[in-house]
């Protein structure tokens, strides 16, 4: 940060978090970052993508690594909007499991998720924050969401469960199979649709044939 940006972030008062010019910024550095990388990212890149001045990112995000932690909460809460949110219609255990396990899954191989969770593994060790924040408001919330409608089913009869947590993860990891770890590491063709089904149809089964009911298994 130049001597001007040390100035600018002293005197000037940080704006509201939710502001619309506050989603430019992010919007503008999800562009930059994603093309860039963390590393090769500059605040100037990011001002032209947002179309504001350097100052203004200034007002709102005191650095490039605090920028960051908000586009990777921001992403993460707009995920959370989608993943497991089910009908409360549905009363059947394995339905209920591959709808949440396809809306998982299809998000998990997404290009920019992948993208991102590549450049949060890079910089978690230098900013530790960041790494926290991905784990915290990613797989942390997205297990302790699923766990909830877990211990439902359970609730319900249709589980035998003990520890609703440790089953979430399980069956997430399940669903992921060898998949995400594939596209991370560049080795790994983008799953087909059909692909994905097919996965995720092993995981229901799998997972119930542990924690199913004789009516559910």
């Amino acid at each position: 940060m130049t001597m001007i940006d040390t100035e600018t972030v002293a005197v000037a008062p940080r704006a509201e978090p939710e502001s619309a010019k506050r989603r430019d910024i992010i919007d503008g550095a999800r562009k930059v970052f994603f093309e860039k990388g963390f590393d090769g990212a500059s605040m100037d890149e990011v001002a032209r993508a947002a179309s504001v001045s350097k100052a203004t990112i200034y007002v709102y995000f005191g650095s490039k690594e605090e920028l960051f932690e908000a586009l990777v909460l921001n992403d993460r809460a707009r995920s959370a909007e989608h993943l497991f949110v089910v009908d409360p219609s549905i009363d059947d255990v394995a339905s209920l499991l591959h709808r949440i396990g396809l809306s998982f899954m299809t998000m998990m191989v997404q290009p920019d998720h992948i993208r991102l969770v590549r450049m949060v593994i890079a910089i978690a060790e230098k900013f530790p924050r960041v790494g926290r924040a991905f784990f915290d408001a990613g797989p942390c919330h997205g297990g302790q969401r699923l766990a909830g409608l877990l211990r439902r089913q359970a609730d319900l009869g249709r589980l035998q469960i003990d520890d609703e947590l440790a089953a979430a993860y399980e069956f997430l990891n399940l669903c992921q199979s060898n998949s995400v770890k594939g596209l991370l590491f560049g080795v790994g063709a983008q799953p087909t649709p059909a692909q994905i089904e097919e996965t995720v149809e092993r995981a229901v089964r799998v997972f119930l044939a542990f924690y199913g009911t004789p009516s559910t298994r």
